[in-house]
């Protein structure tokens, strides 16, 4: 009913909240949350936003729950997917690539979630700095055309934003810290495989077309990369398609990696037609939502190889 407020006490987050108790004022979709007293690690956090259970969007469920978390001086929103059950459950943090001039945008990316939360794993989406809602600088703003070492500097930045998930997960009562890999797709796949390499949280890391848009066009960045793939000592499975701009960025990552100790693999795939390739190489959009049944097998054997 349009201006009461109903008063809501929250036990399911217990863990991150200490005694939480919002008022919500339902004026249409529109929710004010006020935290009256917090625990340790959110006092920190300066909680912006609150997990809603069985939230939904447009009258339609909803599969995942959106907050923020901090990282440096930026609040970084993030959706989180969450099995049935208690838990603890292994984690997969999944990272997007640029949605070039829709950084804006909101992308949970649902079908990454589902698909990994029906076979049991807590998947944590970063927007990372720029993107949906979170604070700072989009991508664009950031470095503009650059593709030197104001690129590579950039992209270190968001890897700062996924590290920063590791903490944010000490606060969940039902993710494993000890079961994690990292993932993502594109410049998801670069923050990726840069997180790998700087720490030692992670368990194994997934790079879905990482620099395959940008290989060609910046030595910087390959230079990061190899430098990177040469530091990660945890399991690496490398996955690319032909007809992707270049199938080399990956095939490189997976080389490097392979010659400094780590267990490595690389997948190519045929080359993939989708209805709209949104401008890009069509074999880049494999990892999209029209290929994921394509790759989701061999992702869930690696995954359930080392995380369970």
């Amino acid at each position: 009913m349009p201006g009461r407020l109903v008063r809501i006490r929250v036990i399911s987050i217990r863990d991150i909240v200490s005694g939480l108790s919002v008022d919500v004022d339902r004026k249409g979709s529109i929710m004010r949350v006020f935290v009256l007293r917090l625990s340790r690690f959110a006092a920190r956090v300066i909680v912006c936003g609150v997990f809603v259970a069985g939230g939904q969007t447009n009258g339609q469920p909803r599969s995942y729950e959106t907050t923020f978390y901090p990282s440096g001086k930026f609040k970084i929103e993030a959706y989180v997917y969450k099995p049935e059950g208690t838990g603890p459950f292994p984690v997969v943090i999944y990272n997007h690539g640029s949605p070039g001039g829709h950084e804006r945008e909101e992308r949970p990316f649902v079908y990454v979630g589902e698909m990994l939360t029906h076979r049991g794993y807590v998947v944590i989406v970063p927007e990372r700095r720029g993107y949906g809602k979170a604070d700072g600088p989009t991508f664009g703003e950031a470095i503009g055309e650059d593709r030197g070492p104001r690129f590579v500097a950039r992209v270190q930045e968001e890897t700062d934003d996924v590290l920063a998930v590791v903490e944010f997960l000490k606060a969940l009562p039902y993710a494993d810290t000890k079961r994690v890999a990292v993932m993502g797709w594109s410049i998801g796949g670069i923050v990726s495989v840069l997180a790998a390499s700087r720490s030692s949280a992670f368990r194994v890391v997934v790079d879905q077309a990482g620099g395959a848009l940008t290989w060609d066009q910046s030595h910087a960045m390959q230079q990061a990369l190899k430098e990177a793939a040469a530091k990660i000592r945890i399991p690496l499975q490398g996955m690319v398609a032909k007809k992707d701009r270049t199938t080399e960025s990956v095939k490189t990552v997976v080389h490097e990696a392979e010659e400094h100790g780590a267990t490595a693999k690389l997948i190519v795939y045929p080359a993939f037609a989708p209805r709209d390739a949104g401008g890009v190489p069509p074999g880049h959009m494999i990892f999209g939502k029209e290929g994921w049944k394509i790759w989701e097998g061999d992702l869930q054997e690696f995954l359930s190889k080392y995380l369970r």
